[in-house]
């Protein structure tokens, strides 16, 4: 397995983003603000089960620190994948709701979500890339 050396700070921000979900619950749930998983807006069943999901990251990050590259990866990269999905699909397509109201396109809460998610799964490829061609040399 492909640990992070000396834990650098690309994966103690990684930690603190996951442990930031606790922020991101309070300002979703209590003042509406939905910025970590606006892409789950309207399910929110499947939006309280993420949450528990990103906090199991955090756990698995505290547990075993050697699989943070590989848990913030794979959790960022199916949040973007999702994103990419829900907003291109938004963007595409015109919806009943598009034509009558004129809204439906992309909202702030979502390009926020999207930076968010972009941003932690482009520190983790590329300190993953990183500790995978250090692990590569070593050999």
């Amino acid at each position: 397995m492909i640990s992070a050396p000396g834990n650098p700070l690309s994966v103690k921000m990684l930690r603190i983003y996951y442990a930031a979900t606790a922020v991101f619950l309070l300002l979703d749930y209590v003042f509406g603000i939905n910025i970590r998983l606006a892409s789950l807006d309207a399910i929110p069943g499947w939006r309280a089960l993420y949450y528990g999901v990103c906090f199991g990251c955090l756990g698995l990050m505290v547990w075993r620190p050697a699989w943070s590259l590989w848990v913030a990866t794979i959790e960022s990269l199916i949040t973007l994948s999702l994103l990419i999905v829900t907003m291109g699909v938004r963007v595409m397509t015109v919806s009943d709701s598009l034509l009558s109201t004129g809204s439906g396109f992309v909202t702030t809460e979502e390009i926020i979500n999207f930076l968010l998610a972009g941003g932690a799964a482009w520190i983790a490829y590329t300190r993953g890339t990183l500790a995978i061609q250090s692990e590569l040399k070593r050999r």
